[in-house]
């Protein structure tokens, strides 16, 4: 270990009220928990804990001073010994002082005393970075079990690809393509988990998921109501007036649909179960169509209806 003085930032003269002050601010900014995207926040908080550890220990500190041991707790000259000042972390601290496991357990009481992921309550587990017991924290000598990060990313599919739960291409922020099937009858908005395609935990823990929004692309047909769906169809003046059978477009491909005679096209003609995942309608709005160029037939002959055999639509 470094000097202990300058990994704490404290002078030699530091009392121990300033030695905890000190470790309170340092354990809280390199807390593992606290900076998941730094691989070397627990190196940082390990350093810390351990410079506060021997310093609030008197006799070390005092050897220490003197020049009798270094700052692992080993003599520096052959054959000394006092007490447990030789072995590395024997000794206890001195009366009054606070351990650098007292002072974490306080100041993580803050974070509410337990890590993410913990669930409150009865039978919960406390978090303790000291005793290994945490389920999603570090454990002392590196051992840790902290997932990494979850990724969010959004789905954008076409309502075929959603109705037919298919499976679709996904591009990964990290730039990794993923196969991903749709569940069926999949909704807007819905979310999937892909279990371990997050990012990699930074302490040897299990990596994150990856949280995939689905959102449906704009139809160039269809407009969604719900499970309803909603298509324009064009028709001829002639199958309006004698009616017939004309092809529309459905998500499971394209489907029959009778006319009837002077069909009226200002309501819409259902295709029941033709809607999104067989849940809803599909409803068939018609659009009649003239020809693009000008018919002196047909001009006349709706001079004649005109002067003849008019009729309203409107009421004024």
């Amino acid at each position: 270990m470094r000097d202990p003085y300058t990994v704490l930032g404290v002078p030699r003269s530091a009392s121990e009220k300033d030695l905890k002050a000190a470790y309170r601010k340092l354990a809280k900014a390199h807390h593992p928990d606290q900076n998941q995207d730094d691989p070397k926040a627990h190196a940082k908080f390990a350093e810390v804990s351990s410079a506060y550890d021997f310093l609030t220990d008197k006799e070390k500190r005092a050897s220490y001073d003197r020049g009798e041991i270094d700052a692992d707790g080993n003599p520096r000259f052959g054959g000394f010994s006092r007490g447990n000042a030789g072995r590395p972390g024997a000794g206890a601290a001195g009366a009054g002082a606070f351990s650098a496991e007292d002072i974490l357990k306080e100041f993580m009481s803050g974070f509410g005393g337990q890590p993410r992921g913990a669930t409150r309550g009865s039978g919960s587990q406390s978090w303790d970075p000291f005793t290994g017991t945490s389920p999603g924290g570090f454990q002392p000598g590196g051992r840790t079990s902290a997932s990494g990060e979850d990724i969010n990313v959004t789905a954008t599919v076409t309502l075929e690809e959603a109705h037919g739960a298919a499976s679709v291409p996904l591009r990964m922020p990290t730039g990794k393509v993923l196969n991903v099937k749709l569940p069926d009858k999949v909704e807007e908005g819905q979310q999937i988990r892909l279990k371990g395609q997050g990012h990699p935990s930074p302490f040897g823990g299990p990596p994150g998921d990856a949280i995939v929004t689905v959102k449906f692309e704009r139809h160039k047909q269809f407009r969604r109501d719900g499970a309803d769906l909603r298509v324009d169809v064009p028709i001829t003046l002639y199958e309006a007036v004698l009616g017939g059978k004309v092809r529309v477009p459905t998500l499971d491909g394209s489907a029959e649909l009778n006319l009837p005679a002077s069909v009226n096209t200002t309501k819409a003609l259902r295709l029941k179960g033709k809607g999104l995942h067989g849940a809803g309608d599909l409803y068939v709005t018609l659009r009649i169509v003239l020809p693009e160029q000008g018919d002196p037939d047909l001009e006349s002959l709706m001079r004649f209806w005109r002067d003849q055999k008019p009729y309203k639509v409107r009421d004024s």
